[in-house]
């Protein structure tokens, strides 16, 4: 207990705080533990407009680190990650609208469900390779069902990262 008879470690209203360390992971590209301006260029490459590094894109992440950066050494660690996204407390923080980015960022084709390919050449290029058992196990996770032909909601994929929006 502290000093205002407050237990610091159960969270405000008893609902747990998420946990945005699976997309801090998703973005953090090279897994040094902390989101540089490179790491904001490969996951916003994936994207379908995609991203071709011209002044104004680059000013975006400029501008988003800055933001983030409480420390001013130019990175985003995790506690600043957790700290920008959990700031909102709403029915939904914004660290959904990060998870949505995600999403479309591994939906190649667009149609709102992840494809067995979906997941498979998301989870290459983010460096877990994953098989085909482990693919058809994440879709069956996701409520996509284990034929793999489904695919995965957003929902279902909030389900993979084990990430509660709900509040």
């Amino acid at each position: 207990m502290c000093p205002s008879d407050r237990n610091l470690n159960r969270p405000e209203n008893g609902v747990p705080a998420p946990d945005f360390r699976p997309a801090f992971e998703i973005i953090d590209a090279d897994r040094d533990g902390k989101i540089s301006r490179e790491d904001l260029r490969r996951f916003y490459a994936g994207f379908s407009n995609g991203f071709d590094g011209d002044e104004e894109e680059e000013e975006m992440i400029g501008t988003m680190i800055s933001l983030a950066d409480s420390n001013k050494d130019g990175f985003v660690e995790y506690e600043e990650f957790e700290r920008v996204l959990g700031g909102n407390k709403k029915k939904f923080p914004s660290g959904y609208a990060v998870m949505e980015d995600v999403f479309k960022v591994m939906d190649k084709d667009g149609d709102g469900r992840l494809s067995h390919e979906d997941l498979k050449s998301y989870m290459n290029w983010a460096g877990f390779p994953a098989s085909d058992e482990d693919i058809k196990a994440m879709i069956t996770l996701a409520g996509g069902g284990g034929d793999g032909e489904n695919g995965v909601t957003f929902d279902g994929l909030l389900k993979i990262l084990a990430v509660d929006f709900s509040g």
